[in-house]
């Protein structure tokens, strides 16, 4: 499958970079802290903001300072973060102005989890921070694609995770969907216009008219 855009526009953890155990660790050692099932917690956390997970369980006025609490255990897990299969030649391949990212966590722990990854850090970095509604919603995704200066429907979303799709899809951007956290039977159903494995079934053209994967 051929697909023709002028930006691609990335989630990153479970997309680009491997977290998932730091992921899971943090919010199970959280969990455990306030006495809430950490099964409950990762059923609905994968690719939502902190804080709005973080609101399912507790009462409104807990939530910003619980939300900094578990953003510091993150900060201080970084054991097995690492770049996903070709991840790194694919943003290797892309011009800086035709590719953005777009995360349900802060600017602080992505750079991070980037850096530890040794991947770059896009020119445009859409994050929980910048955003007032978090995936599915698209208001990121819309913003990034503003950003760049392209046509949401003429850019292509990359996801891992269900609610990530979702955004993606809400934006009216196509979006390649990544079994990499998530089966392929959980992301089947959803509307992606593409399920693969992982980013190594990808190949990259830069043409004079924009980007063909």
């Amino acid at each position: 499958m051929r697909i023709s855009v002028d930006a691609v526009l990335f989630d990153i953890d479970g997309t680009l970079v491997d977290s998932t155990g730091a992921v899971e660790r943090t919010w199970r050692l959280w969990g455990e802290a306030h006495g809430i099932d950490p099964e409950e917690i990762l059923a609905v956390s994968h690719g939502r903001r902190s804080e709005d997970t973080v609101a399912m369980f507790l009462p409104e006025a807990q939530v910003a300072e619980a939300t900094a609490e578990l953003e510091e255990l993150e900060l201080a897990d970084l054991d097995g973060v690492s770049a996903l299969p070709a991840a790194r030649e694919l943003l290797s391949a892309l011009p800086s102005p035709r590719w953005a990212a777009v995360t349900s966590g802060s600017r602080r722990l992505m750079r991070t989890r980037l850096e530890a990854a040794e991947l770059p850090v896009p020119e445009v970095l859409v994050t929980a921070d910048d955003v007032s509604e978090g995936k599915p919603h698209p208001q990121g995704y819309l913003r990034a694609a503003a950003a760049l200066g392209f046509d949401p429907a003429r850019c292509l979303v990359v996801e891992d995770a269900p609610a990530g799709v979702r955004a993606g899809l809400a934006s009216g951007a196509a979006v390649l969907a990544v079994a990499t956290s998530h089966s392929r039977t959980e992301l089947e159903g959803i509307g992606a216009t593409e399920l693969i494995d992982n980013l190594t079934f990808c190949t990259l053209e830069t043409t004079r008219g924009g980007l063909v994967l």
